[in-house]
């Protein structure tokens, strides 16, 4: 649920707006890394005292994919190194966060880092960063101090019904939950087919692979980010060469999920097209095992799907 008083909040002067909104002023649409970006931080955490807000949790948490559409260059670990671990440890959906970490949070989103999440006390505060330096600022309360203060900053707060960020209720969800009954059938599965290979989805555009077993279960759904959403699909193929065919028969503009398992067990994937064969095809001597895995969503198909609850069983994720 949004909070009632909505803000947006920019570096653009409503005066400079011509009849359908569009600002035409000089201001640039990227950061400064300076004071106006500053003034940008200083503005949300004033709504945050006003609200009386110090912790935010992160919600659909997403990286940059395969292809990069950032305005500035992108930068090491999506902008998020020094506040998460190169392995993104404790940044997943529902994971709460300092109000001095959701402010960084914050400024990476405003570089374009790589890096973007929702931020949100429910139903109290939200925090959504949009294209070109807009930023959405919910409350439960009117925060006039704040709006002052954002003006004082060089600012411009204007108040809106909603953000245009915010989740929707009627956008599609996974309903299924990765309780007992789906690890039963898991369980039931290997057992007819002895391996199969496991998607952990752990924030948007990434994903890790594990190899299931008999033996490995138990080890693998330990070690799972929270709130992730998996998809199990059948054991990699020993017929490495084929899977490669398959990436060398593809139409040129086509890419394919190619997913392998090196001698040292560890599993990779990796976006390619036809152009990147003869690269692939070396980067992936060796290997013990593979498949290529198609893009598209009426023809990707795993063997089983659902999405982690939280410990108390009750599934809270958006994906």
């Amino acid at each position: 649920m949004q909070p009632p008083f909505v803000h947006r909040i920019t570096k653009y002067d409503p005066a400079d707006r011509n009849e359908h909104g569009h600002y035409t002023g000089a201001e640039d649409s990227v950061s400064d890394h300076g004071p106006v970006e500053a003034a940008y931080l200083a503005a949300i955490a004033a709504f945050a005292e006003d609200t009386g807000v110090d912790r935010l949790e992160i919600r659909e948490p997403h990286v940059a994919g395969a292809v990069h559409f950032g305005v500035e260059p992108p930068v090491e670990n999506r902008g998020l190194a020094g506040l998460f671990p190169p392995d993104l440890t404790g940044y997943h959906d529902g994971a709460e966060v300092s109000l001095a970490v959701a402010l960084e949070l914050v400024r990476a989103m405003l570089r374009d880092s790589g890096a973007w999440c929702r931020l949100e006390a429910e139903g109290v505060f939200t925090v959504h960063v949009g294209w070109d330096q807009y930023v959405y600022v919910g409350s439960d309360k009117p925060c006039a101090d704040a709006v002052a203060r954002t003006r004082a900053l060089g600012l411009f707060p204007e108040r809106l019904t909603g953000s245009p960020y915010a989740a929707r209720d009627d956008e599609p969800a996974e309903s299924r939950p990765a309780d007992e009954a789906f690890w039963a059938r898991v369980r039931a599965t290997l057992a007819v087919r002895q391996a199969l290979t496991l998607e952990e989805g752990y924030v948007g555009n990434a994903s890790r692979w594990h190899r299931l077993t008999g033996a490995t279960l138990d080890v693998v759904r330990a070690g799972l980010a929270p709130r992730a959403w998996l998809s199990v699909w059948p054991d990699l193929s020993s017929d490495v060469a084929a899977a490669l065919a398959v990436l060398a028969a593809l139409p040129g503009n086509d890419s394919v999920e190619f997913v392998w398992e090196a001698e040292d067990g560890t599993i990779t994937a990796t976006t390619a097209d036809q152009s990147e064969y003869e690269e692939l095809a070396a980067l992936v001597a060796g290997a013990r095992s593979a498949s290529a895995l198609s893009l598209y969503l009426d023809e990707r198909h795993p063997l089983l799907s659902a999405v982690l609850p939280d410990s108390d069983g009750v599934l809270r994720a958006r994906w």
